[in-house]
């Protein structure tokens, strides 16, 4: 590797020893994110509502050497959130990185959705984010800076004609949760950013990576619209979740980063 003048590649994306909490780690994109910050050498606080899953993931990152914190919760209540970050400023030390990957869909045409559904999603998607960011925030203002890093999607940004009422209104809420927070926090130094997958392999998703209808037909259809020709796996995710909580996005704050093969390109 050439001397550059100012430049420090391994330093740009260096995560090591930092404390990071990540919730929704049971999920395809948390248990990324988890796998992802812990291959950097972060020291992790893991939330999830699923102890059995959580437990798994917890015993495969140490077994790797990661430094491993397990909260088995859901983001539900400030108390929720208030514990997670809590036992990663017990475990870790107030922890500097935070990844919102705690998330839900229920699909349903509006006229036939309940109003409990409708509530449940944005309550995963939006108002769990907010709690963990309003519980974080102490830590991260009174430190002088950290990263944030929100999970949203392309439908933050595009309708969808299957239901998506709730899914859709809950990731605009989360981009704007995104800019806001990103002019709030700016002048404590604390980075606050998005990443919006398109469709990527998860439980839920799985029948649209079969080789048989519906998922074939439903895939097929999809794949017109992204360029790069596939759907996402979670560890399409990582790259760009490495780069916003590194020093590498120092500069770079309220913005929603499309992890989506180009689908929102054309």
């Amino acid at each position: 590797m050439r001397a550059v003048a100012g430049v420090d590649p391994a330093g740009l994306f260096d995560l090591g020893g930092r404390s990071a909490l990540v919730t929704g780690a049971t999920g395809a994109l948390g248990t990324a994110a988890a796998r992802g910050l812990a291959a950097a050498g972060a020291k992790l606080t893991l939330a999830g509502g699923n102890a059995e899953r959580l437990e798994a993931v917890g015993t495969e990152l140490r077994a790797a050497g990661a430094a491993v914190e397990l909260v088995a919760r859901r983001p539900d209540s400030l108390a929720d959130a208030e514990k997670m970050v809590a036992a990663a400023t017990a475990a870790h030390g107030v922890p500097e990185l935070i990844v919102t990957a705690a998330g839900v869909n229920k699909p349903a045409p509006i006229e036939d959705q309940s109003v409990a559904d409708w509530e449940d999603v944005m309550d995963a998607n939006v108002r769990g984010s907010w709690l963990v960011c309003k519980a974080a925030a102490p830590g991260l203002i009174e430190r002088g800076g950290g990263k944030v890093v929100l999970v949203s999607s392309t439908r933050g940004r595009l309708g969808h004609p299957a239901g998506y009422s709730a899914y859709c209104a809950s990731k605009a809420a989360v981009d704007g949760l995104c800019r806001t927070l990103a002019c709030e926090w700016g002048r404590h130094g604390i980075n606050v950013n998005a990443i919006g997958p398109t469709v990527f392999r998860s439980d839920l998703t799985a029948w649209m990576y079969a080789d048989e209808d519906p998922g074939k037909g439903v895939r097929e259809g999809m794949l017109t619209r992204i360029p790069l020709g596939r759907l996402g796996e979670p560890e399409d995710f990582v790259g760009a979740l490495l780069f916003l909580l590194a020093p590498a996005s120092d500069f770079c704050t309220g913005q929603v980063l499309y992890v989506d093969g180009g689908y929102t390109a054309g």
